[in-house]
């Protein structure tokens, strides 16, 4: 008995000292960084941290050097537009632009041959990736690759192979809607993405399922489930494609058509200051486009937007 209480008194002193002598190494060690100036590294993030939104200098040079990037050219462009003799301005370059007959029936042949396009594109395209994603995924990468050979075919040869494809059907090579059919094919790659994405963000086999269990058709779930989910994806591509189309030159120079883009080259090998005028008319439309765009689709592309509805389930 003696013995057991003995090592029971050696046990407990040997492991106050080992814990004691622990907590005081522990301790010195803590002291004497604190002593050296060492800040822990939470304290140190801290203190290193930016505060976010603080606006700096930095950030304004930037700001300023990206403005002066975009907005000098574009400055320089109107002047030279609106100069009608030395030292004098006016909207003459404009006035004479607008009432030129080439021009409304170039600008109207281009908008006719965007809207075609577009339409023909969201028709050909929307079933297309909804099937895909939904039954085959395994042709993503089939649809991936199709969607940059435009980008990699340079538009020369797609014309001469379309003029030889076509030849033996005239009345489709002599109208403009040839056109359409080319610039379809331009426009796959913006289409296909947007179109792409927009389906990628939405839980597409979850509407289709429960659009199924309501008794809903293919047809149905196309047009009143996946198509209102894809409104901003939809807007989006039609943005890219009329700007394609409005300011293609090859294809329609090579083919022989008057659109917008070869009215401009033609001017502007004769008249300087209409073709600047145009070129800022041009832009005007692309950015009332784009604010269309934006003001249409607003609240359904973001994280704030409305979630997925099925459209026949009220």
């Amino acid at each position: 008995m003696t013995g057991m209480t003995g090592m029971t008194g050696m046990t407990g002193t040997t492991g106050t000292t080992g814990t004691t002598g622990t907590t005081g190494t522990t301790g010195t060690i803590g002291a004497a960084r604190t002593e050296q100036g060492m800040t822990p590294a939470p304290m140190a993030a801290r203190k290193r941290a930016r505060p976010r939104g603080r606006f700096t200098v930095v950030d304004g040079v930037w700001l300023a050097l990206a403005a002066l990037y975009f907005l000098v050219p574009l400055i320089g462009s109107a002047e030279f537009s609106l100069e009608t003799g030395p030292h004098r301005y006016g909207f003459d370059a404009y006035d004479a632009t607008l009432r030129d007959p080439n021009f409304q029936s170039s600008f109207l042949l281009s908008f006719e041959l965007a809207v075609s396009t577009v339409l023909l594109s969201i028709v050909l395209m929307v079933p297309t990736v909804f099937w895909v994603n939904l039954r085959l995924p395994r042709l993503r990468p089939v649809l991936d690759f199709i969607g940059v050979l435009p980008f990699v075919v340079p538009p020369v040869t797609l014309a001469i192979a379309i003029l030889r494809m076509f030849r033996s059907v005239p009345w489709l090579i002599s109208g403009p809607q040839i056109l359409v059919l080319v610039y379809v094919i331009l426009a796959l790659p913006f289409t296909y993405r947007s179109l792409d994405a927009g389906i990628q963000a939405i839980a597409l086999r979850t509407l289709t399922e429960a659009g199924q269990s309501l008794g809903a058709s293919w047809a149905t779930i196309l047009l009143r489930i996946v198509l209102p989910n894809l409104r901003f994806a939809i807007l989006s591509a039609a943005f890219l494609t009329v700007t394609l189309v409005m300011g293609e030159y090859t294809m329609a120079s090579l083919l022989l058509f008057n659109t917008f883009a070869t009215y401009m080259f033609q001017i502007g090998s004769d008249q300087a200051n209409q073709a600047a005028a145009l070129a800022i008319l041009s832009l005007l439309l692309t950015w009332a486009a784009m604010f269309g765009i934006l003001f249409l689709g607003r609240g359904t592309g973001g994280r704030g937007g409305r979630q997925a509805q099925i459209g026949g389930a009220r």
